[in-house]
């Protein structure tokens, strides 16, 4: 067991952040949430103290670090690696200053030990590399595809109103999909597992699936048959351009171009980097992970909205 007590976490706003506050506060964490915008109404942040920080502001960063043991670090997805190094570099400088003695970095996606050619994927190489050369105990979790993608609103429209889930991913393409509560719940086992220290995990859940075998749990979730759709990185592209401009026009290297090209990499390789072996994973951070059928069957598919 560690003595880690109080803790900072960043992108507590966002899902993957807010998702980690409660397991933090019921294991008796004192919590403070670096947020850019602190609102004290919020009810998301009640017991929680909130203090500004700025990736652009280094001060903010080291004011925000003060007394702090650990820092579970939850980065936005930044398209221009240079710009994802250089804030990474400030959060692990006011770490470092501060005294912090453990992050855990949350990749929010696969990562690989290299670099792949594509700007948000290396940027979150160059982070962890910072993060490795800074003397700090570290946990680094790079977590494949999400469970909750398919609530997003590029996705729960389809499965709800038509009974299928269209992903990009080739029909044999095997994806460890993970719940997000599954990784909120290994960041903060990592604050009290010493074992797990100066490591890095490829976090999936406890099951390979193929789309179709997606579309057969997320069946038991609504009740009513679900079929998969394989559709391509360049569909899948134009979808999220449509939904979210309103044109299905994707300029090349736009968000959606680039999102795009993760999915045209994890298809193209020959062994799917998205199956994982989590035994290392629950042996250094054990908890118990959901089956995906499970995780259906709690979320609620009365309406297409997330």
């Amino acid at each position: 067991m560690s003595d880690i007590k109080n803790v900072l976490i960043y992108g507590a706003s966002g899902d993957q952040g807010e998702i980690q506050l409660a397991p933090l506060l019921r294991e008796n964490y004192t919590v403070r949430a670096a947020l850019r915008s602190p609102n004290p109404a919020d009810p998301r942040f009640a017991g929680i103290e909130c203090v500004p920080a700025d990736y652009e502001n280094p001060a903010s960063l080291a004011a925000a670090s003060a007394r702090i043991d650990a820092v579970l670090l939850n980065m936005p997805f930044i398209f221009d690696k240079a710009v994802a190094e250089t804030y990474g570099r400030r959060v692990v400088e006011a770490a470092k200053g501060a005294g912090v003695r453990l992050i855990v970095f949350n990749t929010s996606a696969y990562v690989a030990d290299h670099d792949i050619g594509l700007s948000a994927h290396d940027g979150r190489v160059a982070i962890e590399a910072v993060i490795r050369a800074s003397g700090i105990a570290h946990v680094i979790l790079r977590p494949v595809v999400f469970m909750d993608n398919t609530l997003r609103p590029w996705e729960k429209p389809s499965i709800v109103e038509r009974g299928i889930f269209a992903y990009p991913a080739g029909p044999t393409l095997a994806i460890s999909w993970v719940a997000l509560s599954d990784v909120a719940e290994y960041m903060v086992k990592a604050l009290s597992c010493p074992k797990a220290w100066n490591r890095n995990f490829i976090v999936g859940g406890p099951e390979v699936l193929t789309g179709d075998q997606v579309a057969e749990r997320l069946s038991l979730g609504l009740g009513r048959k679900v079929i998969f759709q394989s559709i391509t990185p360049d569909q899948f592209a134009r979808t999220m351009s449509k939904l979210l401009t309103g044109s299905d026009c994707v300029e090349p290297e736009s968000i959606w171009d680039r999102m795009g090209q993760f999915y045209r990499w994890y298809n193209a390789q020959p062994a799917s980097p998205l199956a994982v072996d989590v035994l290392p994973l629950l042996e250094a951070l054990p908890i118990q992970p959901t089956p995906f059928a499970d995780w259906a069957k709690r979320q609620d598919w009365s309406s297409h909205t997330f």
